[in-house]
């Protein structure tokens, strides 16, 4: 067993958020009307991909009636077909689909994880849950030997990983980094890269904030650097 099962198996068993754990599973036992046949997953969703991937994504949450249904990040939900999309296109997919976690999806040279394995009421996670996660974050991301870029899906992915650099003792500049859409990060001693980018939920695609050239732009980046880095 590698080091990504043992991990994933540690974050699917996790009931430390006094709130999550009974928030997944009810929404597990409730469901959405439109998919009341389905068999809810309503744990943490494990991470997922290629452990040598070179571009690494991270998301917000797991979305309640999407992630949390499906048991797959960006799995059933708006923002997964805008994700898997973009991912196709730029070559780091082998297709765009995002309905099941059973699709035959297969990432390519990437990797996708998020600052929460569990969704929270309204999207919003409180500061402790996104503490409680970090420890399974952290060991990730330190694990991700082959990573060359990160890509931070929405300004609290931004932020967390920068936090969890810091963590990690790495001296960050100063002023910090700040939160762009598409804005290019470099650290030096052969840490990632990071870029930014709007998550693309509906609150950015439906009111254009985040139209598909300036997300195809970021993967299309991210493709460039890795060849650039080596």
């Amino acid at each position: 067993m590698d080091w990504q099962e043992k991990l994933n198996q540690r974050i699917v068993r996790c009931r430390l958020c006094p709130r999550l754990v009974p928030y997944r599973e009810r929404i597990g036992r409730e469901k959405k009307r439109e998919f009341r046949d389905w068999d809810y997953w309503a744990k943490p969703l494990p991470s997922f991909g290629n452990p040598s991937a070179r571009v690494v994504i991270i998301g917000l949450a797991p979305a309640a009636h999407g992630g949390n249904r499906t048991g797959r990040f960006f799995t059933g939900d708006s923002s997964g077909r805008w994700l898997f999309r973009a991912l196709h296109k730029a070559g780091f997919a082998s297709q765009p689909t995002w309905q099941r976690r059973d699709d035959g999806m297969k990432l390519i040279d990437a990797y996708i994880t998020a600052v929460l394995h569990c969704a929270p009421p309204e999207n919003k996670p409180l500061p402790e849950e996104i503490e409680y996660c970090s420890g399974y974050f952290d060991e990730e991301m330190a694990r991700l030997k082959k990573a060359r870029v990160v890509i931070a899906l929405g300004k609290i992915a931004f932020d967390n990983y920068l936090k969890g650099l810091r963590r990690r003792g790495v001296a960050l500049p100063k002023p910090l980094p700040r939160f762009a859409h598409n804005a290019l990060h470099q650290f030096g001693d052969g840490l990632p890269a990071l870029i930014a980018s709007y998550h693309p939920s509906r609150q950015n695609t439906n009111t254009g904030k985040l139209t598909e050239v300036m997300f195809d732009a970021v993967f299309a980046r991210a493709r460039r650097l890795i060849f650039e880095i080596g």
